[in-house]
C-alpha cells in the first residue's frame, strides 16, 4: 500500500509522459493534489484513495472556498482532482471515480461567510487570558480583524514591520508585493502587550527573532495552527458558522464598507490587484441592506391576521 506522496509522484509521471501537459498545467495540478493532501492531514486520520468519496471531496471544496479561493480557482482545482482520480482509476487503485458526481462551482461571486461585530467580540471574548498563549491569541485575532490580513501575512508579520508611531504595519503580500496597512488602537495595544509580556519571556528559535507571533517553542506558527485556534474559539463561543482566518478578513472589509469606507481605500488595505475583487463587499453590503429592509420595513412585516 503506497502513500499519497507516492501516488502523486506517479500522477506527475503520468501527466508528463502520457498526457504531455504544459509546465503550467503540471504545476497547477500538482499544487491541487497537495491541497487535497493538506486537507486529509487536517482530518487527523489516514484515508486511502479508495476511501475518498464525493461527499469527502465536497467537504474539501467547502474548505478551499473558506480559504478564500475564487470560484475560478475552485473550478480549476476540480479539474485537477478529476485528472488525479482518473489516473488512480487507470492504475486500479480505486474502483469508482469520486469526481464523477462532483459539481463545479458556478463562475460567479459567491458571498463569503461574514461575522457580525457581536460574533467577532464573542470569539475574541472566548480566549482564556490566564493561559500562556492567551495574550498571543488575542493579539493575533485583533490583528486579523483590525488589519484584514491573510493568514500567511499574519504568520510572516515582522517586528521590524510594525510602525506604530506612524499607525501602520508593512505587509509583504501575494506576489511579494508590499503595502502599508493602517493599524487601529485595539490591535496596536494587544500586539504591544503580547510582545512586552508573553513574547519577552520566551526563548526564541534562531532565525525567528523578528517574527511577531511565535509558537510555544519560540518558532514560527503554522497556518494550520491558526485555523485550529480559531476553530476551537468559535466552538467555545457557540457560533455555528464555518469560520476560518479568512472570515476575519472578509468581516474586516464588510464592516468597513457597511460603515461607508471608500472602496478604493479598502482595495489598498486588502492588497487586491483589481477593484473587481474588492467589489464583492459592495454585494455583501447590498445583501445587508436588503435583509434590513425585509426585517424592518412596515410593508414587509407579516400581517397580524386581524380582520
Amino acid at each position: 500500500m503506497g502513500t499519497w506522496e507516492t501516488y502523486i509522484r506517479g500522477f506527475k509521471t503520468h501527466l508528463q509522459l502520457e498526457q504531455s501537459v504544459s509546465a503550467h498545467t503540471l504545476s497547477a495540478y500538482l499544487s491541487d493534489a497537495q491541497k487535497l493532501i493538506r486537507f486529509i492531514d487536517l482530518q487527523k486520520t489516514s484515508i486511502a484513495p479508495s476511501e475518498v468519496d464525493t461527499e469527502f471531496l465536497q467537504r474539501f471544496l467547502r474548505w478551499i472556498a473558506e480559504e478564500g479561493m475564487t470560484s475560478r480557482t475552485q473550478a480549476r482545482i476540480i479539474s485537477g482532482l478529476r485528472s488525479l482520480f482518473h489516473y488512480l482509476l487507470l492504475e486500479n487503485l480505486i474502483e469508482q471515480d469520486p469526481t464523477a458526481l462532483l459539481d463545479a462551482p458556478r463562475i460567479g461571486r459567491k458571498l463569503p461567510v461574514v461575522l457580525s461585530i457581536g460574533e467577532v467580540e464573542k470569539i475574541i471574548g472566548a480566549i482564556d487570558l490566564s493561559k500562556p498563549e492567551g495574550e498571543r491569541n488575542k493579539a493575533m485575532l485583533e490583528t486579523l480583524y483590525g488589519c484584514g490580513l491573510r493568514v500567511s501575512e499574519l504568520v510572516d508579520l515582522r517586528i521590524s514591520s510594525l510602525h506604530f508611531d506612524e499607525g501602520f504595519v508593512r505587509i509583504i503580500g501575494k506576489g511579494n508585493k508590499e503595502r502599508l496597512v493602517p493599524v487601529g488602537r485595539v490591535a496596536r495595544n494587544e500586539i504591544t502587550r503580547y510582545i512586552r509580556n508573553s513574547r519577552q519571556s520566551q526563548v526564541v528559535q534562531k532565525g525567528c527573532e523578528d517574527i511577531v507571533f511565535l509558537n510555544r517553542r519560540g518558532g514560527t506558527l503554522s497556518r494550520v495552527m491558526i485555523f485550529t485556534i480559531i476553530k476551537n474559539l468559535v466552538a467555545q463561543a457557540g457560533i455555528r458558522k464555518i469560520v476560518s482566518p479568512h472570515t476575519f478578513r472578509h468581516s474586516f472589509a464588510t464592516h468597513l464598507v457597511e460603515g461607508g469606507a471608500d472602496l478604493r481605500a479598502v482595495q489598498e488595505m486588502l492588497g487586491h490587484e483589481s477593484i473587481t475583487t474588492t467589489e464583492i463587499y459592495t454585494h455583501l453590503d447590498r445583501e445587508y441592506l436588503r435583509s434590513t429592509i425585509i426585517q424592518y420595513h412596515p410593508r414587509e412585516k407579516k400581517p397580524s391576521g386581524k380582520g
